[in-house]
């Protein structure tokens, strides 16, 4: 029997979704938070990095940046904070390690090896069955970690009802709002972290535009903290942007799918990164290959490719006993134009896949 993913409501006001939310995953934002200080403590002790006082200074700094460029989403992490009963330094640091930590790991130091997985596909609708653009990813982290993944449904007082897929304590990350916007990310390493606004507060402010102008222009213009693609879709098509803290770069479908994994694309940024994951090109690879089999994409395909294990360890589905140091926790499907949301805790042929409802629908 394959993992179920737990899903929780919340509405009112951002204080009220907030607070709502970590009372009702209390526990689970508890244990998560412990988990990611424990992994982080040795992970930069391994790297000549004594004691986490810097990490948390660099985390309230981010936040409060957030304040201003977020206000909303800023008072929904306090509500968050407060119904969990967690500092929220403490929270918004750890549930924003990736950041956070490139902060004090990759201002100018040596990259660290780790074989990160995730692996984003963006279809034009060209490609598609029903004509409509499709959007989908893997999340990949440590294995441990699937125990948190949740769906969080929000129905805001302001604003459109958003439903996705996270882990406890963090706010948007893959999801879809009831106007057909979806977003997604993947994670990339580059030189030049600094303090900025840490990738889910970006997704999160993203998640909550009505148009997907709206909320390509919030990713364009985020001052971020450290390196990620970020990718907005809707039933017409999708952008990606490779953004680093001094970089902005988009790609369209208008040019045909697109492919995302965990290396730069962009010619300067490419210079900033090294010691990449092992599998990156890879997957990368695999799923160019396999979008580009069929121009009669569905869901459901969408949903198969990310089954895939034809290169093993180095494969876009990743099993924990790779041993690989990346595991695939969470995989979503999107078809905006039916605001269709298919969700997966776990790997894609090992998880349960839940459709996820909107009770707000347009049109």
């Amino acid at each position: 029997m394959g993992l179920e993913l737990p899903l929780f409501t919340v509405q009112g006001t951002p204080h009220q979704m907030g607070l709502a939310y970590g009372i009702q995953c209390r526990d689970m934002i508890s244990a998560f938070v412990a988990d990611r200080v424990t992994a982080v403590e040795t992970y930069l002790r391994e790297r000549g990095h004594l004691g986490t006082d810097p990490l948390f200074e660099c985390g309230a700094a981010c936040l409060e940046l957030v304040r201003d460029f977020d206000p909303n989403g800023y008072i929904e992490h306090m509500g968050i904070a407060e119904g969990a009963g967690i500092d929220p330094v403490k929270l918004f640091t750890t549930t924003n390690m990736t950041d956070v930590r490139d902060i004090i790991l990759l201002p100018s130091d040596p990259l660290v090896s780790e074989d990160e997985g995730c692996t984003a596909a963006l279809l034009p609708p060209s490609i598609s069955a029903n004509g409509h653009s499709l959007q989908g990813q893997t999340w990949d982290l440590n294995g441990p970690d699937v125990e948190y993944v949740i769906a969080l449904q929000r129905l805001p007082d302001e604003g459109p009802e958003t439903l996705s897929v996270t882990c406890a304590g963090c706010q948007s990350l893959m999801g879809m709002n009831q106007h057909g916007i979806t977003v997604g990310t993947t994670n990339l390493k580059t030189r030049g972290a600094k303090v900025g606004i840490p990738y889910l507060s970006v997704l999160h402010k993203a998640l909550n535009q009505t148009s997907f102008q709206e909320a390509s222009r919030v990713v364009e213009a985020a001052p971020v903290a450290s390196a990620h693609s970020y990718f907005i879709g809707s039933a017409d098509g999708a952008i990606e942007w490779e953004k680093t803290a001094h970089s902005s770069h988009a790609r369209s479908t208008r040019d045909g799918a697109l492919v995302r994994t965990n290396h730069c694309l962009v010619e300067g940024n490419i210079a900033l990164e090294e010691d990449l994951s092992p599998s990156t090109y890879q997957r990368y690879q695999r799923m160019q290959a396999l979008l580009g089999a069929s121009d009669q994409h569905t869901v459901s395909t969408l949903k198969a490719l990310f089954t895939d294990r034809a290169d093993g360890r180095l494969s876009i589905n990743r099993f924990a006993e790779d041993n690989s140091g990346a595991t695939t926790n969470a995989v979503v499907a999107f078809n905006p134009a039916e605001l269709e949301f298919w969700a997966c805790r776990g790997q894609a042929n090992r998880g349960v896949w839940t459709q996820l409802e909107f009770e707000r629908r347009v049109g």
